[in-house]
């Protein structure tokens, strides 16, 4: 381990350039497979998931869709070689410096208490707790200051909230005790819960940080069917509730830029609207279906699987991947996934504010 250790850091001097890493806290739609790990009912661990993903050849990696996530999609349009491993895999502590670490998990939320029904997730404040482990393997190996120099240069991404909000929204579940808060307070424990985990990675040297907004979950097919609501309609009373957050997110983010700016930067990545340009407009995508998931069915209980016994039956799966925008009836389809990533990553204001993120891996910050 410690000769490993010695090329990684070395390696950090000699291609700095070259070294881009990513830190990835979230959930499903950028888990990369820490689920896989843990006894839940929220796993992407059989066929048909991963069928589309070139590096482990069509087989599931954990990933909630058929190919590459976004975080997946936006580290490779910014150099990256190799994808960051998930936290929970064996031996990657020493891969946090060369490549980053994934530490998002399927079924997890802002709030701890979400997602509970599944059993076992890492609520965001875990994976926190993780990253200040890897960070405490880093400093022994590079030193506090090399460390710090390290970590101002990465990306640093949340895309988490969907699994609260969608919580919140379900009818409520019989003798789970599941009283509901009034809608402005729960928006607001979400806005208070994340900006203090916010605060807590820029303490731990976080200069470069990208936080997802919620994209449009009254449009995805098991909202669509929880409502019983016709093609090509969205539930417009869970979108409204959605844009309320974002819209207290942004001002949040704001607020953190002039607190904590200019040696930090806190980009809000407005995935709402690109994602109902997609959803509006699909067939200028290229797109043939906006309402269906590709894998699963339209109906409960939209189980999407793949048995590799011919005797079992299987859910269905669409013909073509790339003509539908949802890959199951809670995440998008690598097809959808690519659009996004481009105009998070390249688009202009109204996509990433104050800067998209290329602008923002190019900025050269002077941390404290």
């Amino acid at each position: 381990m410690d000769t490993l250790l010695t090329l990684i850091v070395l390696s950090l001097y000699v291609v700095p350039s070259l070294c881009f890493t990513s830190f990835v806290f979230g959930d499903s739609l950028v888990d990369a497979g820490n689920n896989d790990y843990l006894f839940t009912l929220s796993k992407a661990d059989s066929p048909p998931y991963g069928i589309d993903f070139k590096p482990s050849g069509g087989q599931p990696t954990g990933r909630f869709t058929n190919g590459r996530t976004i975080a997946d999609i936006v580290g490779q349009a910014l150099g990256a070689k190799t994808f960051p491993p998930p936290y929970l895999a064996p031996n990657t502590q020493a891969e946090a410096i060369l490549r980053g670490m994934n530490y998002a998990s399927g079924a997890a939320g802002i709030l701890d208490k979400t997602g509970f029904l599944f059993i076992g997730r890492i609520p965001l404040g875990e994976q926190v707790k993780y990253f200040e482990q890897n960070r405490n393997f880093m400093v022994n190996a590079m030193g506090e200051n090399g460390t710090r120099e390290f970590l101002k240069k990465a990306i640093f991404s949340l895309t988490i909230g969907s699994n609260d909000i969608l919580n919140y929204v379900q009818p409520s579940i019989p003798f789970v005790g599941n009283d509901k808060v009034l809608p402005t307070a729960f928006l607001d424990s979400m806005i208070s819960n994340l900006t203090l985990q916010l605060k807590r990675l820029h303490e731990l040297g976080a200069r470069k940080v990208v936080v997802v907004g919620i994209g449009p979950l009254g449009c995805i097919p098991f909202v669509r069917a929880l409502h019983l609501l016709p093609k090509g309609k969205c539930s417009g009373e869970v979108n409204a509730f959605i844009q309320r957050y974002n819209e207290k997110l942004k001002e949040r983010l704001n607020r953190l830029n002039q607190e904590m700016g200019p040696e930090s930067i806190f980009v809000f990545a407005n995935s709402y609207d690109v994602f109902m340009k997609i959803i509006a407009n699909y067939r200028q995508f290229g797109f043939e279906n906006a309402d269906e998931p590709c894998c699963g069915g339209y109906f409960p209980p939209f189980v999407c699987f793949k048995s590799r016994d011919s005797n079992t039956s299987t859910s269905f799966l669409c013909d073509d991947r790339s003509k539908y925008v949802f890959w199951d009836a809670y995440h998008p389809a690598e097809a959808a996934n690519l659009i996004i990533a481009k105009q998070l990553v390249d688009g202009d204001e109204s996509s990433s504010f104050p800067i998209n993120i290329r602008k923002l891996y190019d900025y050269n910050v002077n941390s404290k």
